[in-house]
């Protein structure tokens, strides 16, 4: 049900019942190697290009998730996906040969919570027993698109960021064994004029800010009721300027940990990643790959993941325009909490 302005409170708590991420091997080079499905130890994955090598690390993160929800293929009754590829083409493809009903969506980086909230109000609502949220992203892909092909070897600002090759993918169901998803709070569009595509970080906090603040006034909740807040992919510049403005508005965020997945799944002191992660597959397999095991493990009792997006494209940035970003959060709980 609606709570508050934006957030959807889920009476029935959906239960997360597989979860799986798939890496690239800068990833399997990273303080989170272990808690990855599979690390591939190239980047082209002996695929003919790196656009097929995304959609590869997508299609096996959905078959390992629908393996460990003890599924088949043909038990998933809607799949939702994106990514930032043009047409959101890796998740389209990857959705052919999973074959279930399709649901496209584009949420730039915030995509992995995007398409999770959705899988969650699908199950939550009584319309499916087995909905399955995915994203995915290719540093080599992402970076022909929106910037230089990696083989120009253009050089980088400190505040650009490194994206993330890997796929993530989970199966949501009524009941089951796992993580339980509890709310969610839908994000709304913020844009204070940052233009700069090698800035991502400081153009998306403002819209991590909003949907944090958002989330707290629509449930009653505060910070310290979360062991862990993480944003998506705001690494070393974007994450501080969140925590400051929340501090300045008055958000207790020193009550929790407050975290972000792109300086997590990255050593940033010793990988050559400029500011830290970002990209689809940066929130996807942090949590998909790490935070749940932490929930499912009693590491943790309750997270807030709040991925983030900025929703530029080639041609936006051709003519001119600004960076309009977005967040969107899930509230995430270990079972029996």
């Amino acid at each position: 049900m609606l709570k508050g302005q934006q957030s959807w409170w889920f009476n029935n708590k959906p239960v997360i019942i597989g979860a799986a991420s798939v890496v690239g091997p800068d990833e399997g080079e990273g303080p989170l190697a272990k808690d990855f499905d599979l690390v591939h130890p190239e980047l082209d994955m002996q695929q003919k290009s790196w656009e097929k090598a995304e959609r590869l690390l997508l299609e096996q993160a959905t078959d390992f998730a629908v393996r460990h929800a003890g599924l088949k293929k043909d038990d998933i009754q809607f799949y939702i996906g994106g990514d930032l590829m043009n047409q959101i083409i890796s998740n389209s493809f990857a959705a052919r040969s999973l074959g279930a009903p399709y649901i496209g969506t584009f949420g730039a980086c915030s995509t992995s919570m995007e398409t999770l909230a959705l899988a969650a109000q699908i199950v939550d609502s009584g319309n499916a027993q087995y909905a399955m949220a995915g994203t995915c992203s290719h540093n080599c892909t992402a970076e022909k698109q929106f910037r230089y092909p990696t083989e120009y070897g253009s050089q980088k600002p400190p505040t650009a960021q490194y994206t993330v090759t890997g796929a993530g993918a989970a199966v949501v169901a009524p009941t089951g064994d796992g993580p339980v998803i509890e709310c969610a709070t839908i994000g709304k569009i913020m844009d204070l004029g940052i233009t700069d595509p090698f800035n991502m970080g400081a153009a998306m906090a403002p819209a991590a800010v909003d949907t944090i603040q958002a989330h707290f006034n629509d449930t009653g909740r505060q910070p310290s009721d979360y062991d862990l807040i993480v944003t998506g992919d705001l690494a070393s510049v974007g994450h501080p300027i969140a925590k400051e403005l929340l501090l300045r508005n008055g958000v207790p965020m020193n009550d929790t940990i407050f975290n972000d997945c792109g300086l997590m799944v990255f050593d940033i002191s010793k990988q050559k990643v400029q500011a830290g992660g970002s990209g689809c597959g940066c929130s996807a397999v942090v949590t998909y790959g790490h935070l749940l095991k932490k929930l499912s493990g009693r590491e943790l009792k309750r997270i807030l993941v709040v991925a983030t997006g900025a929703l530029l494209s080639p041609l936006s940035f051709q003519q001119g325009e600004s960076i309009p970003c977005i967040a969107h959060a899930v509230a995430i709980a270990g079972k029996g909490v």
